[in-house]
């Protein structure tokens, strides 16, 4: 018996991927080698792209707990631990939930088993081989070691992916190996926070902004206080001699001297773990040489990570890749697919991850320590008080600049880019688009006068989701949305043209095969 698709890694890429195929009509198996969820403390957070990614599938609200959609952050982000301030922008591309990875998990696993998915902990893939029908997966588990056989294998298993290298698939990229990252939930005096701000004022130093990384010509400090946890407080420095002693409290204290020059009377953390105390000695910015091989495919830090950008990001990539995979692989399975249509998911991700390693890679530059690269950041300062400059700089830390090629139609601004939310009135009441994009399905969104697109493409309903809508705020006419949200078509003709409903047919041809 084959089954449709075997997800190597059940962390939240794998589980994203699961979801997005199930949602799709494929049947997904998850393995996944740990018994239990890790309780590591890991990324602290969504940033990006991909918090308006998960409103469009109804995660946000089980995130978030609330039932507001995302808001942007309008006020101040950070570059290279350097200040944004995204308050000279008009529309602010920064979007971040305050979320651990444990309950990021625990929502996609919840919802995964919603939709039906097989997760098997303790499961581990040890080998594959492939043919023209298959991949033949060795399984040891907890019981007896066994085979499975699937149509396509994906590896979502981490940066040391197994799967990568079973395929033979290279991990080129950079090491850096001179930098050491020191980290730790504690306290600190609780005089020492502006509670106006959430500031942390170091006497002898200053404000610390919370969230804001801060970088001396020694090193980097940054204090961050997450909602319902203690805070996290970390270190970046340069050619530190190397231990195998256990990290402490008084290590991250000793390097808060050097960094900062002065000292800050760090506490054991409250309450309930589990609790980050944990030293990282270099870092890599890799992206495979591919990202598939026949009928295995990666995604997520298998594929590409990352340094000196910290675990949000990352997220934002990885779990759009699976998005991007989802519908493509299910409708291979369906037998459904355009010709092309799953090697778009290669070209249009590596594209991705590359803006992500330019991101990394400039980030790193300016927090190197130096006097030199204290000129630089001088220099940068009075450019970002430039708004064309922070807008690129914010859309390029969010993922909001990625535009797919749509075939040569992008003559719309929003075709290639994802979808802006809209409030929308249609025949039942109002709504937002974000909303009509639950069940991952195409999506042709219709303002027109009259609704002409909808009467014409009537006969393809089943195909295709079709909505007739007003909108009161200036929009374009019509959209066409492929399941990952990204618009394939758009128009912003009251009554489109014979002209435009032929791109707009040649665009439901390339994506969905009708």
């Amino acid at each position: 018996m084959i089954t449709d698709v075997v997800i190597a890694g059940g962390g939240p890429n794998g589980l994203m991927l699961a979801c997005e195929l199930s949602l799709a009509g494929a049947r997904p198996v998850v393995l996944e080698r740990l018994i239990e969820p890790s309780e590591e403390p890991k990324a602290n957070g969504l940033l990006g792209q991909v918090v308006k990614m998960l409103d469009h599938r109804g995660l946000h609200e089980r995130l978030s707990g609330s039932p507001q959609p995302p808001q942007p952050n309008s006020r101040y982000f950070m570059f290279g631990a350097m200040g944004l301030d995204l308050s000279l922008l008009q529309d602010s591309p920064v979007y971040a939930l305050p979320v651990p990875q444990r309950r990021i998990v625990q929502v996609l696993q919840e919802r995964a088993i919603e939709l039906g998915v097989e997760i098997r902990r303790g499961h581990e893939v040890v080998g594959l081989s492939q043919d023209d029908d298959a991949v033949t997966i060795d399984v040891a588990s907890p019981g007896e070691a066994y085979q499975l056989r699937a149509r396509y294998l994906i590896g979502a298993d981490g940066a040391h992916s197994t799967t990568r290298k079973l395929s033979g698939i290279k991990f080129p990229g950079i090491t850096y190996d001179r930098m050491t990252v020191r980290s730790a939930h504690a306290t600190v005096p609780a005089g020492w926070v502006d509670p106006a701000t959430g500031a942390l004022n170091v006497p002898g130093y200053g404000a610390v902004m919370p969230f804001m990384p801060h970088r001396t010509e020694r090193g980097g400090f940054s204090y961050a206080p997450m909602p319902g946890h203690p805070p996290l407080v970390s270190t970046t420095e340069w050619d530190q001699p190397t231990t195998d002693a256990p990290m402490s409290l008084e290590e991250l204290r000793a390097s808060i001297r050097r960094v900062l020059g002065v000292d800050v009377p760090l506490g054991p953390p409250d309450g309930q773990g589990p609790h980050a105390l944990r030293r990282l000695t270099g870092g890599n910015t890799r992206v495979a040489e591919r990202f598939a091989d026949g009928r295995v495919f990666l995604i997520g830090d298998a594929a590409h990570v990352y340094a000196a950008t910290g675990g949000g990001p990352g997220l934002n990539l990885g779990l759009q890749d699976a998005v991007n995979l989802g519908w493509k692989l299910a409708a291979e399975i369906r037998g459904s697919a355009p010709s092309g249509l799953l090697n778009s998911y290669e070209t249009e991700r590596r594209s991705a991850a590359q803006r992500m390693v330019l991101n990394a890679q400039a980030q790193a530059a300016l927090i190197a320590p130096g006097s030199d690269v204290t000129g630089l950041r001088e220099v940068f300062t009075e450019l970002l008080r430039d708004p064309d400059t922070v807008q690129r700089l914010a859309e390029l830390t969010a993922g909001a600049d990625v535009r797919y090629d749509m075939g040569g139609r992008e003559t719309h601004p929003l075709t290639g880019r994802f979808a802006p939310d809209m409030d929308l009135h249609t025949p039942t009441g109002p709504v937002r688009l974000a909303e009509l994009t639950r069940t991952a399905r195409p999506l042709l969104v219709d303002l027109t006068e009259e609704a002409s697109l909808a009467e014409s493409l009537a006969l393809r309903h089943d195909q295709v989701d079709i909505v007739t809508a007003r909108s009161q705020t200036p929009a374009p006419t019509a959209l066409l949305l492929r399941p990952d949200c990204y618009v394939a078509w758009a128009s912003a003709s009251p009554r489109p043209d014979p002209m435009e409903i032929e791109t707009l047919q040649a665009a439901l041809q390339q994506w969905f095969g009708i």
